[in-house]
């Protein structure tokens, strides 16, 4: 299997792998692991990080049509693909002989419907079952095959029916929190928090919700994976939730209609009550509470094209923490002058991309919380 990671991410989604007990190998943009069948569904169900879980078809050289038409064929597409299930092929290609991604998307369709003509003995496929995306990547000369598990990116959660302007993907704001050292008993605010996403995905993290339990997968319908599997993977899903767990979660926003999308899509989460929204500039802003984060994705081009207020919001950031000594602080910006306005360097620094705008995720240490006292057990 595959797990696809946006660009810089790729070593956060293979820890995230790891912790759930799969071995590795990263490459750009993926990471390969192995598994069986209920593995496709835990990790559909859990991957907190990555965009979608493929399946590895098959890798193999291709500087010709022929060549790509025969490896295709060669692959056991009649394990996956039943009589009546619809395959459409989707393709890229970069720095390969085989330039042009119609013509590839074309021999692979080619190759599939020949194999399992041979399979199924029949010339007419109708194609009006179950949904299997191929898609095939050529890269360098080298084409790799995937089923697409997925469907629609893991970022859709299913919570979030409205959407404010520019907003983070829930994946992206899952990595930066996994990056931060906030953890479910630290206090975690954003000045700027929109549609509430840092909020809602950290309330997630922090009572183990698999991000995918409110969202339907195109896989639940294939015949190779036994129903069975889906729901013993949800069940254990839904054993892990832990919602007895005190939260400490508040965000603001100057924008009213963006904090009653924060509520709609909290509420539609299942956490209704669990986050503390309110209507308020960044610079009124009052987080409570010691040795919390602040986790926020400030306006910025495109959506606040004034530079003197983006430079105005940074200063408010570094004035806003000034007060508060024992808190950590973070932020993604496309913002080359973030440290210079915020009047600090960042302990840390990491390029990630928002969308496609190229950012830096700035991240200024605060102490961590010091370690209750080890309780003195009784002598017998």
């Amino acid at each position: 299997m595959i797990a696809t990671a946006p660009m810089g991410l790729e070593a956060i989604v293979a820890r995230e792998l790891n912790e759930m007990g799969y071995e590795t190998v990263t490459e750009n943009g993926r990471v390969h692991f192995s598994g069986d069948v209920i593995d496709i569904c835990r990790c559909n169900l859990w991957l907190r990080t990555s965009d979608r879980v493929l399946i590895n078809m098959g890798q193999f050289p291709a500087k010709t049509f022929d060549e790509l038409f025969e490896g295709v064929k060669a692959l056991p597409w009649q394990d996956w693909i039943p009589e009546h299930g619809e395959f459409p092929v989707e393709g890229r290609s970069h720095k390969s002989q085989l330039s042009s991604v119609p013509a590839a998307q074309g021999i692979v369709k080619k190759a599939v419907v020949e194999k399992l003509k041979q399979y199924y003995r029949t010339d007419w496929f109708p194609e009006n079952g179950p949904r299997y995306v191929i898609e095939v990547t050529l890269l360098n000369d080298i084409a790799l095959i995937t089923l697409d598990t997925t469907g629609p990116a893991l970022h859709k959660r299913g919570y979030r029916k409205l959407v404010t302007e520019a907003p983070i993907k829930e994946t992206m704001a899952a990595a930066m929190l996994k990056l931060s050292r906030w953890s479910g008993s630290r206090p975690l605010y954003d000045p700027c928090c929109g549609s509430g996403t840092f909020l809602i995905e950290a309330a997630m993290m922090a009572w183990n919700i698999a991000p995918g339990l409110r969202r339907s997968f195109p896989s639940e319908h294939w015949p190779a994976i036994p129903p069975e599997a889906w729901q013993t993977a949800r069940e254990e899903a839904f054993d892990a939730v832990r919602d007895d767990i005190p939260l400490q979660l508040a965000g603001s926003d100057i924008d009213p209609k963006a904090i009653e999308v924060a509520q709609a899509a909290a509420k539609s989460a299942g956490l209704s009550g669990e986050i503390a929204f309110s209507v308020l500039s960044a610079a009124k802003a009052r987080p409570e509470g010691d040795y919390g984060c602040i986790i926020t994705n400030p306006p910025y081009g495109e959506r606040l094209s004034d530079d003197k207020e983006v430079e105005k919001l940074i200063r408010q950031f570094g004035q806003m923490m000034l007060h508060l000594p024992n808190w950590s602080f973070f932020a993604i910006s496309p913002s080359k002058q973030f440290e210079h306005y915020f009047g600090r360097k960042a302990d840390k620094r990491r390029k990630l991309y928002n969308g496609r705008i190229e950012c830096q995720y700035y991240q200024f240490f605060g102490p961590l919380p010091p370690r209750a006292p080890k309780k003195e057990t009784d002598e017998a």
